[in-house]
């Protein structure tokens, strides 16, 4: 079970009784005040970040290797799409777990991304080889 599907509704009954119990109905009022405010901060993050999402295709991202060296497990969808500022390709079944999206470059590179419950799991980054790999040798060691 999830700890958050718990706390919060505690936290959202608890924090105003707590207002009311130090400082009466204008406690309740504050407090009722900053989570409105809270709500509406990350509604407002959710809504600009759906709408840089709209204006790039599907499945494009800028450079796969700097998302590659950006992502973390754990993070949400949330701060992955606002990290590509591009909605995934889905390669899973829908409603599916995990869910399996994948982000590619102009030069073809791509990451995949693997989500459980919302949060990135693991990610894989593939680069194409190129075809004048044997023109330019690493160079030799001292």
């Amino acid at each position: 079970m999830n700890l958050r599907n718990v706390l919060l509704p505690l936290a959202a009954v608890g924090l105003p009784g707590f207002g009311f119990a130090a400082y009466g109905w204008a406690g309740v009022l504050a407090v009722v005040g900053a989570m409105v405010m809270w709500g509406l901060l990350h509604f407002t993050r959710l809504v600009a970040v759906m709408k840089k999402t709209a204006r790039r295709p599907m499945g494009y991202v800028g450079s796969a290797v700097m998302l590659n060296a950006r992502l973390r497990k754990g993070v949400n969808m949330m701060h992955v799409l606002a990290l590509t500022q591009a909605l995934g390709e889905m390669l899973s079944a829908a409603d599916a777990q995990p869910e399996v999206y994948r982000w590619t470059d102009a030069s073809q590179s791509h990451v995949t991304c693997e989500f459980r419950h919302g949060k990135l799991v693991s990610w894989v980054l593939f680069r194409p080889q190129d075809g004048n790999a044997s023109a330019n040798p690493p160079p030799a060691a001292p």
